[in-house]
């Protein structure tokens, strides 16, 4: 065993049903950490970024970084990359639970997928014995389900990751889903482990993660402690709220995009809040393995309608099934969340595609009778209805399942699909916090929260406060929360602890654990390497940097309400200012200079 790396990959290709031990690049782990860096660098290495998603040449990887395993922080993160079916963009999926750790303890840092399967299949993991097995009995079954059924006929304390039927029915942002109830959420994944007749991957570890310097690592596991246990944040509101804490939070401030972002104020929003779901349908909180935040919320629903049981929902869902589509039903969304994570589809697109539909109806573009139901703005079981419908690839769901852009392209509008590069964005409106405007534009997935969150000093203050409406400087610090969150997905650590500690602590636990000494700056210079490599591989795949814009209605339409009523996002003075912080062309093109300087191959 190394130390934070195990040193090996698992290669399992399916269209020769085999699977192989490899080692590691240690050159490549070296330059990456792991993760979404180190990833990337398999995927840009090994296919070709023109190939088509749905292919068998197209490969899949599951990564987890050198901390997944270890204690200190919440370091149980892996990442799911592959290119997108959804945006034609390189994508990568974060996931927590426990699944993440397990595959560290059974020994592997990777897991490459490649080919197709000629029949359903699973991948069962223990140890060092590995083998396919069918997976024609499981197909079909929703996640939880198949979940149980693995679990019985392989081992009883097995964690998994699979997808459910919107993986297998194609659903354009179908997810992975691990235990049960945590999702590798964006981009189109699980479409691609369902093109490869892939439905599970089970893992049984007893290993363990070694560390170089044990001593050290207890020393810097003990400060993020103290840093998190001693932060607002990650002691008080993540704890007691979850992320849900933000719904009223956002709202005041103006920024919380209603009715496909056609405002950016909800007057429901205390209907949704997490302050509400603590009132009804809130049981308990619950952690992802070794975090002491605890964010996740276990449910249960007390509704004639419906007596769904499980997590969530979380921020991201509670604004997409609720606000987004004017819906102040907490027990439609919770139900639709519930939907959401049986079928195995990212909640985001899932609801802000129901939102557009909503939209495309009020303006008479989709009628009842094409429909089969009213599509009302607000309408909650309608909104349901949708969900179902689309996780089972039924009636006008299969319209909902190829995701906003094409549903509102095929209507002759995608003006009103509310995205980036074909990624729906999230819970913040870019004309109400402008750096969140431009990190939606820059991302290389698409519209993302999770890539630089500039919500944190923008509108909660840290590390500290920002005017949100301000330009001055935004594009600084765009690039360089963009390059830490790179960093933190490569090492296996969880993004909400940022809010207690940073790339300082984070270098300590990397440095004890690995034997690798590295400083601040060279950490941050990772995380640079990682977003280039993955710009490289965009432009590679004919990602014009065209897109990296915004839709129409944000860049020309005021917010209409709210305290930042009159804003628009003012991307066009943002953006050539991003390009020259990241060393690149005035068209958005790394120069030849930048990507030497950072040993990235053109």
């Amino acid at each position: 065993m190394g130390y934070g790396w195990n040193g090996k990959i698992l290669r399992v290709n399916l269209s020769e049903q085999t699977c192989v031990v490899e080692e590691l690049n240690y050159d490549w782990a070296r330059d990456y950490v792991g993760g979404r860096g180190l990833a990337t660098k398999y995927l840009s290495e090994e296919t070709d970024p023109q190939v088509d998603p749905l292919s068998p040449q197209n490969k899949l990887i599951f990564a987890t970084g050198p901390l997944t395993g270890t204690y200190g922080a919440a370091n149980g993160r892996y990442m799911v990359v592959t290119k997108s079916p959804l945006t034609g963009t390189i994508a990568c999926s974060n996931s927590g639970g426990y699944f993440p750790s397990e595959l560290k303890y059974a020994g592997f840092d990777l897991i490459i997928v490649e080919g197709k399967a000629p029949k359903p299949m699973y991948l069962r993991i223990y140890n060092e014995k590995v083998e396919l097995a069918g997976a024609a009995h499981l197909w079909g079954k929703s996640t939880s389900e198949a979940e149980d059924l693995i679990r019985k006929e392989f081992h009883g304390d097995a964690k998994v990751a699979l997808i459910g039927p919107a993986g297998e029915n194609q659903v354009h942002y179908a997810c992975i889903v691990n235990d049960k109830h945590r999702a590798a959420g964006r981009s189109g994944v699980g479409m691609v482990m369902g093109s490869k007749n892939l439905k599970a991957i089970a893992v049984r570890g007893t290993g363990g993660v070694g560390v170089a310097d044990p001593a050290g690592f207890r020393e810097a596991a003990r400060e993020c402690y103290r840093l998190l246990r001693s932060h607002p944040v990650t002691s008080q509101g993540l704890p007691a709220l979850g992320t849900a804490v933000l719904v009223n939070v956002i709202n005041q401030s103006g920024a919380l995009p209603t009715r496909n972002s056609q405002s950016g104020t909800f007057a429901q929003a205390e209907e949704i809040s997490g302050e509400r779901l603590a009132q009804t349908y809130l049981k308990r909180n619950k952690s992802c393995m070794g975090c002491i935040i605890g964010c996740g919320r276990v449910t249960q629903l007390s509704d004639p309608r419906w007596s769904g049981s499980g997590e969530g929902p979380e921020y991201e869902s509670l604004w997409a099934l609720g606000a987004a589509c004017g819906v102040s039903d907490l027990a439609a969304i919770t139900e639709a969340n519930y939907l959401c994570n049986e079928y195995g589809m990212d909640t985001i697109t899932a609801g802000s595609t129901v939102a557009c539909a909503m939209e495309l109806f009020q303006r008479g573009l989709i009628s009842e009778a094409e429909a089969g139901m009213p599509l009302r703005f607000g309408d909650g079981e309608a909104m349901v209805r949708l969900i179902e419908l689309a996780g089972k690839g039924e009636g006008f769901g299969k319209k909902i399942a190829r995701g906003s852009y094409r549903l509102a392209e095929s209507y002759g509008a995608p003006e009103y699909s509310m995205s980036v590069k074909k990624l729906e964005f999230p819970a913040y409106d870019g004309r109400g916090i402008q750096g969140m405007g431009l990190e939606y534009a820059t991302s290389n997935r698409g519209a993302c929260h999770v890539r630089g969150y500039l919500v944190s000093p923008e509108i909660l203050g840290v590390p500290e406060k920002l005017d949100p409406q301000a330009l001055e400087g935004k594009a600084a610090w765009a690039k360089v929360f963009q390059d830490a969150t790179a960093l933190v997905d490569s090492a296996g650590v969880c993004l909400f602890t940022t809010f207690g500690i940073g790339v300082p602590q984070v270098g300590k636990l990397f440095s004890a654990a690995t034997g690798k000494a590295a400083s601040e700056a060279e950490l941050l210079e990772v995380g640079e390497r990682v977003w280039n490599l993955e710009r490289v591989y965009n432009l590679k795949a004919g990602i014009d940097p065209a897109q990296d814009t915004l839709p129409k209605r944000l860049l020309e339409e005021p917010l209409p309400d709210g305290p930042m009523k009159g804003s628009v996002a003012h991307l066009g003075e943002l953006l050539p200012q991003y390009y020259s912080e990241r060393g690149w062309d005035e068209k958005g093109i790394p120069t030849e200079q930048k990507l030497r300087s950072l040993g990235v191959a053109t």
